[in-house]
């Protein structure tokens, strides 16, 4: 037989064993459940394990009967309830009284065509249209007011059934270097969480995930695994972390990279060797007929990093930074020839 048709005596038993009086609610039932079984949990009770396991079973075998018993009375509650006859709008309409005297709005009031108009009607509407209604026998003057209003049936109950609102998702980094960022890469990751296995215990599971970083992602970029999360979290979000990188620095899509030359390459021109990201490639660049000043940039379109919502060949520009290495110190004999050279300059 279902669990719906234990004796009285067994549901109070149940009662007990959930530590709550027989007029508690489902809600009640719910959280002394939540409560017991995290006590009771044989993982929390290692000293006395045999005992933890006899009350875990008991306090959700209760926990089934009565929510189940809650449940079938709230079911039969909903059943009387739509067996309730309505009245139809014919029963709507004869249910008009005269009330005290409100203000009335012409389009609510009726008027019973079962009633003589000049002689046995109780009250009525003037032919003027006025109000003011009139009594067999009275000046009209003299009449009090009298106004009809319509009696409301029953009234309309709104309910809203509360969702399960989704946990908080569980967010973990995912570390790239600016090379893997630069050109892709998989990622594999293990993932542990919690689940309920069949014996109602929770137990730790792993789990490989797979992520395809493309060319072009950013710090922040969010990557979101629906459901790989514990039951209790839902999903998992990984979001992008860009490691630090000994020589590039990058900004939105494009690479800065501080180049450091002397005082007297900077001003005679020099040639120099810039490597690229991602490999062993490098760019020869010469500036013979350049003066390379404090704060001089260089710019080489389309070495930067790649646009991930544009085409595979758009990317940022490389940035080349010029750092002057000024001398510490200069002898006399130098200064006045550094001086005698400047002077001559326009």
């Amino acid at each position: 037989m279902g669990e719906s048709t234990k004796s009285p005596s067994s549901a109070s038993k149940y009662y007990g064993i959930l530590e709550i009086p027989k007029s508690a609610s489902l809600k009640d039932i719910c959280k002394a459940y939540k409560h017991l079984v995290k006590k009771w949990h044989p993982d929390r009770n290692k000293s006395n394990q045999a005992e933890a396991v006899d009350k875990f079973r008991s306090i959700n075998e209760a926990y089934r009967v009565l929510s189940k018993k809650k449940r079938e009375e709230a079911d039969l509650f909903k059943s009387d309830a739509a067996k309730t006859p309505k009245k139809n709008s014919r029963d709507e309409e004869d249910e008009l009284q005269i009330s005290s005297p409100t203000l009335l709005s012409r389009t609510t009031s009726r008027i019973s065509p079962t009633v003589d108009f000049y002689t046995s009607m109780p009250a009525c509407f003037t032919m003027s249209g006025t109000n003011t209604p009139t009594t067999p026998g009275t000046p009209v003057s003299d009449q009090p007011p009298i106004y009809l209003s319509k009696v409301a049936s029953k009234p309309i109950i709104f309910s809203q059934s509360t969702s399960r609102r989704k946990p908080q998702p569980i967010e973990k980094k995912l570390e790239c270097t600016l090379e893997e960022l630069c050109n892709g890469c998989v990622k594999k990751v293990i993932i542990t969480r919690d689940v309920v296995a069949t014996t109602g215990l929770i137990v730790k599971e792993e789990e490989v995930v797979t992520i395809m970083v493309k060319p072009g992602w950013k710090r922040g970029t969010k990557i979101t695994f629906e459901g790989k999360g514990d039951e209790r979290a839902g999903d998992i979000i990984f979001s992008i972390d860009e490691k630090t990188h000994p020589l590039y620095k990058r900004e939105g899509d494009d690479l800065l990279l501080g180049v450091e030359i002397p005082l007297v390459q900077a001003l005679t021109g020099c040639t120099i060797t810039v490597p690229l990201l991602g490999g062993d490639e490098v760019m020869t660049m010469s500036f013979d007929d350049e003066i390379i000043h404090p704060g001089y940039e260089k710019v080489i379109p389309g070495q930067g990093m790649p646009k991930p919502k544009q085409e595979s060949t758009n990317r940022g520009d490389l940035v080349l930074q010029f750092l002057i290495q000024f001398p510490l110190e200069l002898s006399e004999e130098q200064k006045s020839e550094v001086v005698s050279i400047l002077e001559n300059l326009s």
